[in-house]
């Protein structure tokens, strides 16, 4: 049947747009419903779209590009360097132990030699589906956990640099001399992207300032150049992808750019390439291989035993526990991104049969679900490297120390019915600290300065800054207001805090939400992203001198636990308000691991406020947000990690916490942000964020005052 592009295009956005909401309601993944949905639509059902279509070539080739870039940019250098030679070591296991697996796999089900190696190199790989589990939990510190996100760096490369290999060999006639000079050339290529890019992207970042467009564009621009040269030198486009998603990874960093690379990705492309994938799926072909179930079961249990002998192998190299060794092996465990790429290229290129796809398939479903699990009953006992920090000792809590200069709090107003909790919120800081408020107005630019329409806009900016600085003084603190002209709110925001030498910035949070806000994002985000100090994102119900109790959710011991908990003990001291610290813990948790976790927070809270009388509650709950918002019903304020962790839409991920407890929360918010340059450093230890693709998730917060 023959379908219009525009016609096929509809489709696909509203496949992409219904099909995961239905069965996430299900309770099922939102992937499994897009590879129903390729079924569904596919040669096999009602045969809308077909494989060959160059439409849906197109995308998909697209989506399976940026599903190896996305993979290469969420993975955490700093986090790999940390750990680099255990991480090597383990990536090493990881990597040879199921490549010998699935290559004898292959050959025991008559495969040739080339099809039996990339076989066992789909076996190389891992997705670190369950990191958002074990970052709950507060393990992340662990060092098996550590090196075990460290090790998917040399496996996703491995398995990659294997597949171009096999498709190259494939390719033609081969001997010696050819496979020599494709690895040299695969040699000379990644020196090329991973160092020539990387700096590309930093010079041209730093030369481009904040123009975003033409920053997107660049990305854009190295990852299809990337797919190209990996092409002419004989290998697989998404080597090159996921290369040059590593060689860019530290230029474009953790701010609105990249946000909008993943979101433009995770949204559309990547959906598109799994609804693909699901055409590729023939049903009767499906059946009939679960009838012959041999292969499946070789390639379901050939993965899951070969991960667990590498972690074996690692825990006898390096001491680790039993526990800590299946934590690794669940967490090495889930095959999704990598490994459905390579089988669809392997399946494209004529190297592997339907079968080996639909047994992919299914170990995609089997492994995806049985390492989560395992993960959260295994990670529970896991204790998290000790802390060399002694309790007492000097945290950085507005950015950096104040032991010579007073507190300054920016506050931009703009809603004058919000303008009051705001200012109040900075006074009770400043009154402790010593310090000072500096309301904030920020008035659009007109091309002409004598224009009317910038008159106004500046006696109305006037107007809300006599009545800034009026309660402000109303308030027994110091106020210097502030008026700036400038193209850009979020900009002029950042500039005037910098200018100021500004310790925090309060702003109001609206629930504008939306495509524009994804897409071109929001003052707040552009805010945190440009910001050289923290940004309190508010939400007040009732005026600030009112909170009596205050809830403290503390998640992972990081320097913005810190910052959270100094927070809320300056607007105690000067309530004489209660705070209670909450720390939800898996209810597999062993006796040892909340003994230990109980210790930590009393080491947090002596690090921000010695002598302070503030509650530590430790409560058993696999539903972290149930448990949240039930405690949180006798309080009057929550103040929570503005973290915004990007969910994938191929990816079993779990939920983030922040977003589901800022919808259903009653009381007054307090969001605390860290300028997204900062790096996250962990006191405990040391951090990392998933090298999973992702989406965006948290509501996006608009300014209001």
């Amino acid at each position: 049947m023959h379908i219009e592009p525009v016609v096929s295009f509809a489709i696909l956005l509203a496949v992409i747009l219904i099909v995961p909401i239905f069965f996430e309601r299900l309770r099922l993944p939102g992937l499994v419903g897009l590879l129903a949905a390729g079924v569904v639509l596919g040669p096999n059902g009602l045969n809308l779209f077909q494989t060959d279509s160059e439409t849906i070539r197109l995308l998909s080739d697209i989506g399976l590009i940026y599903l190896l870039f996305m993979s290469g940019l969420e993975v955490d250098i700093e986090q790999f360097q940390a750990t680099k030679h255990r991480s090597a070591g383990f990536g090493f296991f990881t990597f040879i132990v199921p490549l010998i697996f699935g290559t004898i796999v292959g050959r025991f089900f008559d495969f040739g030699w080339n099809p039996a190696i990339l076989i066992g190199s789909l076996f190389a790989s891992h997705t670190l589906l369950a990191y958002p589990i074990v970052s709950r939990m507060g393990v992340v510190t662990n060092e098996a956990v550590t090196v075990t996100i460290g090790a998917t760096i040399f496996t996703d490369i491995g398995a990659l640099l294997v597949l171009a290999v096999c498709i190259g060999i494939h390719g033609g006639d081969f001997d010696t001399f050819s496979l020599v000079r494709l690895l040299l050339s695969i040699a000379i290529y990644s020196a090329l992207v991973l160092f020539g890019f990387n700096w590309l992207g930093k010079e041209f970042f730093r030369r481009s300032g904040d123009e975003e467009g033409n920053q997107f564009l660049f990305i854009l621009l190295a990852v299809f150049v990337a797919a190209v040269g990996a092409e002419v030198i004989g290998v697989e486009k998404i080597v090159g992808a996921f290369l040059a998603g590593l060689a860019v990874n530290s230029a474009v960093g953790e701010g609105p750019v990249k946000e909008k690379v993943l979101f433009v990705g995770t949204v559309l492309f990547v959906p598109i390439f799994f609804i693909d994938l699901g055409l590729l799926v023939d049903i009767p072909a499906f059946i009939s291989s679960l009838g012959a179930i041999r292969l499946t079961i070789a390639i379901v249990v050939g993965l899951i035993s070969s991960k667990f002998l590498a972690a074996f192998f690692a825990k006898l190299a390096y001491r680790y526990t039993t526990r800590e060794m299946i934590t690794m092996w669940s967490l090495s465990m889930p095959q999704v991104a990598a490994t459905l790429a390579a089988t669809l290229v392997g399946v494209r290129a004529g190297l592997l049969t339907d079968d080996v796809l639909n047994s992919v398939i299914v170990l995609m479903l089997v492994t995806a679900t049985l390492g989560p699990l395992i993960t959260a009953r295994s990670a529970a006992g896991l204790i998290p490297t000790e802390s060399n920090l002694e309790p007492g000792s000097t945290a950085a809590v507005w950015g950096e120390n104040l032991p010579s200069r007073a507190l300054t709090v920016v506050v931009p107003v703009y809603n004058p019915q919000t303008e009051r909790y705001l200012i109040e919120m900075a006074a009770l800081l400043v009154k402790h600290e010593s310090g000072k408020v500096v309301p904030l107005s920020i008035t659009a630019a007109h091309a002409h300065m004598d224009a009317p329409e910038l008159r106004k806009a500046l006696q109305g900016s006037d107007l809300l800054l006599d009545r800034a600085t009026e309660m402000s003084r109303g308030f027994g603190v110091e106020a210097e207001s502030l008026l700036r002209i400038d193209d850009s709110i979020a900009q002029g925001i950042s500039r005037a805090s910098r200018e100021e030498d500004a310790n925090l910035i309060i702003m109001g949070w609206g629930r504008t939400t939306g495509l524009r806000a994804r897409l071109f994002g929001n003052v707040i985000d552009s805010v945190l992203w440009a910001s050289h100090c923290p940004v309190a994102v508010t939400r007040l119900l009732d005026s600030p001198t009112n909170i009596r109790r205050i809830l403290v959710p503390i998640e992972n011991l990081t320097q913005q636990a810190v910052r959270m908990v100094r927070f809320a003990e300056i607007l105690a001291d000067e309530n004489q308000a209660q705070v209670t610290l909450l720390h939800v813990c898996d209810r597999h948790a062993s006796p040892n691991r909340v003994t230990w976790m109980e210790s930590q927070l009393k080491l947090l809270l002596s690090k921000c406020s010695p002598g302070s009388n503030s509650e530590i509650r430790i409560v058993p709950n696999d539903d972290v947000v149930g448990a949240i918002l039930q405690e949180s019903k006798s309080y009057d304020l929550v103040v929570l990690r503005s973290l915004r962790r990007r969910i994938s839409v191929g990816e079993l991920a779990i939920s983030d916490v922040t977003t589901q407890v800022v919808k259903q929360l009653t009381c007054s918010l307090v969001m605390l942000g860290e300028p997204q340059r900062q790096s996250n450093t962990v006191l405990f230890g040391s951090n990392a964020s998933p090298p999973v693709a992702n989406l965006p998730e948290q509501p996006e917060p608009a300014i209001e005052g």
